[in-house]
């Protein structure tokens, strides 16, 4: 594939998932993403499962080289700012004020390459009273009202992936690339601060305008009752998904598929709206069918209807699906030292071509020698 940012240089002063995040995005359309860590632990989302090479680390820093930098050693912070005044877009999402303490804040950086996209991402944004707040994705998810969209009405508790963490990161991956563009025309480097709070607030969109329009306060079921989404365990233990929306002809192909065509004429049933009003009764109707055969065979029979399903598969079944192998989402390579490493490729394909090269994430300082020269090889030319 067409490596569409591949004379972009980025930057990425960042830890955990918001700054790696955008920095993968930017990496996986081809940008060269210089991760800079501490030396010796390096992002600390390395060392969460043992080592310095946690799955955690793994999945966003792909794509990417690593060298190891103390800023508070005079060299080594010259050595950065060597780097940025190279770059095209600095990346950090460190808590407001810390950048500045490393000498990595917009005005150092900015006095160094006017052109420079400076990236900042934080909890809570760069002002007001929460701007210190310490913020990970459960704080952002609860703060922007989407952890009530998530968490069960009884006995509630956190459930689901980092999603706000990953939301944020493809937010400003989607600023920087606005801010580039741009800049083409006019030269204009920018700063670009986004904060958690902000991205998941927008991410929440459909919560907060059925607020603003008809004062209706969502909950985690307001979504898939209207959308009659249903999930039903199967004979084997495995789970079916089903997503009828609101065509009537989804709804007569499940009572097609299930044999219950009888249903079509309850005076509970029989219109949308009542549907939805009684969507318990149909859970409670439709759950010992589909436990009296398998995924499989139901999946068959739906798939005669029309009607729109899914496995709900595990991790390690989804890329197995045929379709999944047959886009090959699922792309591999090999370290030389860590070795295999196996992840999902990015989902966009270009000209038709889909990106199926990946570099595996890199170690601690794997690249630190290489880029030292390249500094020394441009400052001697």
């Amino acid at each position: 594939m067409v490596k569409i940012l591949k004379d972009i240089r980025v930057i990425e002063l960042g830890t955990y998932i918001t700054g790696p995040a955008a920095g993968m995005h930017l990496a996986d359309l081809g940008a060269d993403v210089i991760k800079v860590e501490r030396p010796g632990t390096g992002d600390p989302f390395r060392a969460f499962k043992g080592g310095l090479y946690s799955p955690h680390y793994q999945t966003y820093n792909r794509n990417k080289r690593s060298i190891a930098l103390d800023t508070k050693d005079p060299a080594d912070l010259a050595v950065l700012h060597d780097l940025v005044a190279g770059a095209d877009v600095f990346i950090q999402n460190f808590r407001p004020g810390v950048a500045e303490k490393l000498g990595a804040g917009e005005d150092d950086l900015r006095a160094l390459n006017p052109g420079l996209i400076y990236c900042a991402i934080s909890g809570f944004g760069q002002s007001g009273p929460s701007r210190d707040r310490p913020a990970y994705d459960t704080v952002a998810q609860a703060a922007s009202g989407y952890l009530r969209l998530l968490t069960p009405p009884t006995n509630p508790r956190v459930i689901g992936p980092a999603i706000a963490d990953a939301v944020t990161g493809q937010y400003a991956a989607m600023g920087i690339l606005a801010a580039l563009l741009e800049r083409g025309k006019t030269g204009k480097g920018h700063r670009l601060d986004i904060s958690m709070l902000e991205a998941m607030s927008h991410f929440n969109l459909d919560s907060f305008t059925h607020y603003f329009s008809v004062g209706e306060v969502m909950g985690p079921l307001s979504r898939p009752v209207v959308s009659q989404s249903y999930t039903f365990e199967c004979a084997d233990g495995k789970w079916i998904a089903i997503h009828m929306s609101s065509p009537t002809k989804f709804w007569e192909g499940l009572l097609k598929a299930t044999g219950r065509e009888e249903l079509a004429e309850d005076p509970r049933f029989k219109e949308r709206m009542e549907r939805i009003r009684h969507q318990d009764d149909l859970i409670e109707i439709f759950t010992p069918i589909f436990k009296t055969d398998t995924r499989e065979a139901w999946c068959a029979k739906l798939l005669a209807e029309e009607v729109p399903h899914s496995p709900a598969y595990d991790a390690n079944e989804a890329l197995e699906d045929p379709q999944a192998k047959h886009l090959q989402i699922a792309v591999h390579a090999t370290h030389p030292t860590m070795g295999a490493f196996t992840t999902v490729r990015p989902p966009y394909s270009f000209d038709g071509e889909a990106e199926l090269d990946v570099l595996p994430p890199p170690t601690l300082d794997e690249h630190g020698e290489e880029i030292r020269a390249e500094l020394a090889g441009r400052k001697a030319s």
